[in-house]
């Protein structure tokens, strides 16, 4: 399982317009986003274009436009903003293994196989489980927790 700058990036996207979308901000125009964020700003517009793709964000045009969930925190999973990025959470390649090529076949019986679907299917569950609102509550969590050290 690998994952990648853009998840990690489109994470730190849709959380931060959850926090926005919480204090009743309007629309956040990318740049600066990517500004408050220390995301490279292009790099942004093309997470966006995903994430909009996706259904999971809304765009306003103008010059007040910006990006804005398209869905309460609540309703978005971190499987959601994952599925806009990547085409699977855990890839298994058994086409590109150095390996026989008979011995790798779809006809060939592979009792390795139903492991790897076996995982991926729990990885997805997991990450199905987990919201937008989950993971901002957990912020919430780590802010208390480093100002309660720097205090010390």
């Amino acid at each position: 399982m690998r994952i990648t700058t853009g998840t990690e990036y489109s994470l730190i996207i849709m959380l931060h317009l959850g926090r926005c979308k919480r204090v009743g901000d309007g629309a956040v125009p990318a740049r600066e986003l990517a500004e408050t964020e220390g995301l490279p700003a292009d790099y942004t517009e093309q997470i966006f274009l995903r994430l909009r793709r996706a259904g999971l964000v809304q765009s306003v045009r103008g010059a007040k436009g910006g990006y804005f969930l398209s869905r309460p925190p609540e309703e978005i999973s971190v499987r959601d903003v994952m599925a806009a990025c990547e085409r699977q959470t855990f890839e298994v390649n058994c086409e590109t293994h150095p390996v026989n090529d008979d011995r790798c076949s779809p006809a060939a019986a592979c009792s390795i196989r139903p492991l790897w679907a076996a995982l991926q299917q729990r990885i997805d569950d997991f990450l199905s489980s987990v919201t937008l609102a989950d993971l901002m509550k957990q912020e919430a969590s780590v802010e208390e927790l480093v100002a309660i050290s720097n205090s010390d």
